[in-house]
């Protein structure tokens, strides 16, 4: 496997997926894939920005401030987002955040990156039926906004959706958030993409 050798700083930013709630491990999968790619030769430094409760609202209003901070004078930066499970969360009122609104919010993010690269890691599902035809609509409107921009996108949700592991560990949690076992499949659907990203 060959690595890029330049300082490589890469953000991943976030909700609760992001920041691996529910793993026993404190990895989740934004740590697997850091872990993968140190055990490869290929160490970078890595901020995970996940927070829980996040809509890309959230993140939007604090991604610049948060990669400013990062962005180093002599490295390069690279940007792994993830989020649109909250987004997706019905209210009162419909849903946490318009999907209209969801989608100008990764276009801002977008935006945002510049010319950094970006790998953008689509939406899991839960255990909700609802909520996840919610989540499926938006993780396509994420892929096609992602595929226009030349970004990397990862579908998780379609495997993940009837995956057996994730599924039990997701309903036997929170409703949302699988454990290690869940997180570790996750891992292995973004690893590919990951590599490939890299070699970028």
């Amino acid at each position: 496997m060959q690595w890029q050798t330049e300082d490589l700083r890469i953000c991943f930013v976030g909700d609760s997926f992001v920041a691996g709630v529910g793993d026993e491990t404190a990895l989740g999968w934004a740590g697997r894939l850091l872990a993968r790619s140190a055990q490869a030769g290929r160490p970078v430094t890595g901020y995970n920005l996940g927070i829980r409760r996040d809509t890309s609202t959230d993140i939007r209003a604090r991604l610049r401030e948060e990669v400013e901070r990062r962005r180093p004078a002599a490295a390069e930066l690279r940007l792994v987002f993830s989020f649109g499970v909250n987004d997706a969360t019905a209210t009162d009122g419909g849903r946490r955040v318009p999907a209209e609104t969801s989608r100008a919010n990764l276009i801002h993010c977008l935006d945002v990156a510049g010319a950094a690269p970006v790998l953008f890691v689509g939406p899991a599902p839960v255990d909700d039926a609802d909520h996840n035809h919610r989540i499926l609509l938006l993780n396509n409107d994420f892929r096609e906004i992602c595929e226009d921009r030349g970004c990397t996108f990862v579908d998780v949700f379609t495997a993940l959706e009837n995956h057996d592991v994730w599924r039990q560990q997701v309903r036997d949690s929170d409703g949302a958030h699988p454990r290690s076992a869940g997180y570790a499949a996750l891992f292995e659907l973004v690893a590919p993409a990951w590599d490939d990203w890299l070699r970028g």
